[in-house]
């Protein structure tokens, strides 16, 4: 099933992407999507973008195009409660890149396919943080 939530703008800017793991991509934007209907989609730093609650709060990182790295923020400003932000992580998948930013790196297609439900998780827990 298509999550009613897609964005026609993401569907041209994956239709035209070329990266070597393009297919799980797909697989994972469709799991983003169907965390939760309000999450809305867009394109931001050149790769998909999702936003919950009026903020950006997942966005590919598509550079080098041999990896997929989805990046967990906060928007585009420094919140003043980032010293209380807390996510439970039970897979340990994310790394952290600041106290309310961090960076899940899926190393291929298997470990793409075997986080899949973590990464959705994640996903759920974050953008209700």
């Amino acid at each position: 099933m298509t999550p009613g939530n897609r964005n026609a703008a993401v569907d041209t800017f994956l239709d035209a992407l070329e990266h070597a793991r393009k297919p799980e991509i797909h697989r994972l934007r469709e799991a983003i999507l169907g965390c939760d209907p309000a999450i809305i989609e867009t394109v931001k730093w050149n790769a998909p973008n999702f936003r919950y609650g009026g903020e950006d709060r997942v966005t590919f990182r598509l550079r080098p195009r041999d990896q997929v790295q989805i990046i967990f923020h906060r928007g585009a400003r420094v919140r003043d409660d980032q010293d209380t932000f807390h996510v439970d992580d039970p897979a340990g998948m994310l790394e952290w890149l600041a106290a309310d930013r961090a960076v899940v790196t899926l190393a291929d297609a298997a470990d793409t396919d075997a986080n899949l439900l973590a990464v959705t998780e994640l996903v759920r827990r974050w953008i209700r943080a």
